[in-house]
């Protein structure tokens, strides 16, 4: 066989192909508005632009496959700031980013605004229960010290307020911790701390809004159904009763069964 063959047959045997293999399994699960043909092409862009992911995908082709399962599933693109691809030892992790959060929050269409800060040492932070929203002053000229805790909330389309969802050092470190591999050099969590704590942050924020767009389908379809048992309820034709032998169809003595009454 020639090098070009050997370099098909590769291409088809690998992670290339097992993708191509199953990329009517990625259209099943993915939300409708990301077209698969193009989802397909992005996952298969990352494997040929990272060698590192590549020959770990090589190694462990599942692990690529339940990554790029669950990027479908959450309706992200692959190997980009919503959705990080991550070579990790002998497996491929995926990595829903802050960014990928938002934005299944946005596609639900019941929030028009998210916000998540950072809080720093040197900020001026001010919030408790009683208040519709945070007070959060920062200078941005100064040097600002230290990350001591995050929040977020949401703000709904009439603009009312979502929870404020505050978070700790502590609980930033905890999450960290429990996160496989965050004191390696390629982890997210030593590469862009910032966003892994704003991404963190807005998943405790997810409980208390909608996210997704299957949201917004499941609204709609209710919405139609609905509107459909309305629509027979008005068409239904009238039921023929047959009259008893003492009946009297000139009597207006209420209705006939079957008659549509206001």
């Amino acid at each position: 066989m020639s090098q070009i063959g050997n370099e098909i047959a590769k291409r088809d045997n690998g992670p290339e192909g097992l993708v191509r293999q199953y990329r009517e399994d990625f259209t099943l699960v993915l939300p409708s508005h990301v077209k698969g043909e193009t989802w397909v092409r992005l996952a298969l862009g990352a494997l040929r632009r990272d060698r590192n992911l590549m020959q770990v995908a090589n190694r462990n082709p599942d692990s690529l496959m339940n990554a790029l399962l669950e990027c479908a599933r959450l309706g992200h693109e692959p190997a980009t700031e919503s959705f990080y691809l991550v070579p990790f030892g002998n497996e491929v992790q995926g990595i829903e980013g802050y960014r990928g959060v938002v934005e299944r929050i946005y596609r639900a269409g019941a929030v028009k605004v998210v916000k998540a800060e950072v809080v720093r040492q040197n900020d001026v932070f001010d919030y408790d229960p009683d208040m519709e929203r945070p007070v959060h002053k920062v200078d941005w000229f100064a040097e600002r010290g230290d990350v001591i805790g995050a929040y977020a909330y949401g703000i709904f389309q009439d603009g009312a307020t979502s929870r404020v969802v505050v978070i700790d050092r502590p609980y930033i470190d905890k999450v960290r911790k429990e996160s496989k591999g965050s004191d390696k050099p390629s982890s997210p969590w030593v590469k862009w701390f910032d966003q892994m704590v704003l991404k963190t942050v807005a998943r405790r924020l997810e409980p208390w809004v909608p996210t997704s767009t299957e949201w917004r389908k499941e609204q709609m379809r209710a919405a139609q159904e609905v509107a459909a048992e309305r629509t027979d309820t008005v068409q239904q034709p009238p039921v023929y009763r047959e009259p008893a032998p003492n009946d009297d169809l000139n009597d207006d003595e209420g209705p006939i069964e079957g008659e549509l009454v206001d």
